[in-house]
């Protein structure tokens, strides 16, 4: 009765296509919280490369947060209040659980971008990734899947979105391999394309938990604990099929990726209540494009190129969040449950 009394409330909530009185305060949170993805992206390839296995290499990252977590829960009172919640709400059904699965989806993520990125590059993965996060996105909002409940999709957010699409292509495009066929490259770009598209159910699933737990902390906490026991379990699956990945290494930034990815994801499980999952997603792409042009300029690795391209798609995609942020008009009346 009561996991059905939540799916309800996320159908049938109206809530206002633009945002409300601090959208522009909770906007700009969304993009400071992209800033974090692609210094997130350079340590979890950098400790792929040091371990010989993005397996192995994406469960460090995970247990690495779910350590900072768990630390979080004992320490402070509200995330420990939150975290006492967990159970009660898996026992009395307050949400579906296979509402779980958001942690698989973040476990999906970071395996993806290890494993196609060599493949596919970082540009092509980018464009798929985020191609898959807007439409899924879109779609999530559409349905009233999130907290927020149902948000009209109107011509102007549509217009953002596709903006958005457009403006990280042609950031991306001077890193564009040429030397490929792009129908080898179509199966693997399926991965980040559908991985992307489930993001917008995760930021929904965890933004769910989140209000039943009382604090993203909780929902963030569970989404690390999923993902790490699957990567474990995908692990110890390969390992008999595989050489043993190469020793931790000692230097401490290599364990930067899962505090970086607890920041992310308890951002976004708490953003998309206020801002809905569509307008979350684009904020923290136009974070994600400015945080890799920063590094780009600042860190450069081997190969980097920054041009007129780079900056113009950068701020594009900028624009067209700001463009979807303004889209009035009201949602869909509210149905009785």
């Amino acid at each position: 009765m009561e996991s059905k009394n939540i799916v309800s409330h996320t159908e049938s909530v109206s809530a206002p296509s633009a945002p409300g009185r601090f959208g522009w305060l909770y906007l700009v949170t969304a993009v400071l919280a992209g800033l974090v993805a692609p210094i997130q992206s350079r340590v979890n390839g950098a400790l792929g490369t040091q371990l010989g296995d993005p397996v192995a290499a994406s469960l460090v990252s995970f247990t690495t947060g779910l350590v900072l977590l768990l630390v979080i829960s004992l320490f402070v009172p509200s995330a420990r209040a939150g975290a006492k919640m967990i159970p009660v709400a898996l026992k009395e059904r307050r949400f579906p659980r296979w509402y779980l699965a958001a942690g698989g989806v973040g476990a999906m993520v970071v395996f993806s971008q290890t494993l196609t990125v060599p493949l596919v590059g970082v540009a092509l993965f980018t464009v798929s990734l985020v191609t898959g996060q807007t439409l899924g996105s879109m779609l999530v909002d559409r349905i009233g899947f999130g907290p927020g409940g149902r948000r009209k999709v109107n011509g102007l957010r549509a217009i953002g979105a596709t903006l958005t699409i457009v403006g990280v292509i042609w950031a991306v495009s001077p890193r564009v391999e040429t030397n490929g066929s792009i129908a080898a490259l179509l199966l693997p770009l399926l991965i980040p394309l559908v991985v992307g598209f489930l993001m917008g159910f995760q930021a929904a699933m965890n933004g769910v938990q989140s209000q039943v737990y009382g604090t993203p902390v909780a929902a963030t906490l569970v989404n690390f604990a999923v993902g790490a026991v699957l990567l474990g379990i995908l692990l110890l699956i390969r390992l008999p099929f595989s050489a043993a990945p190469n020793p931790l290494p000692t230097q401490w930034w290599f364990y930067l990726g899962g505090p970086l990815g607890c920041i992310f994801i308890g951002l976004s499980a708490y953003l998309v209540k206020h801002l809905g999952v569509l307008l979350t997603g684009l904020g923290m792409i136009g974070g994600q494009l400015v945080g890799s042009l920063l590094i780009d300029l600042l860190l450069p690795a081997p190969g980097t190129l920054v041009n007129a391209a780079t900056i113009g798609g950068t701020l594009l995609t900028l624009g067209a969040v700001a463009l979807a942020s303004m889209a009035g008009g009201k949602s869909p009346k509210p149905r009785s449950s």
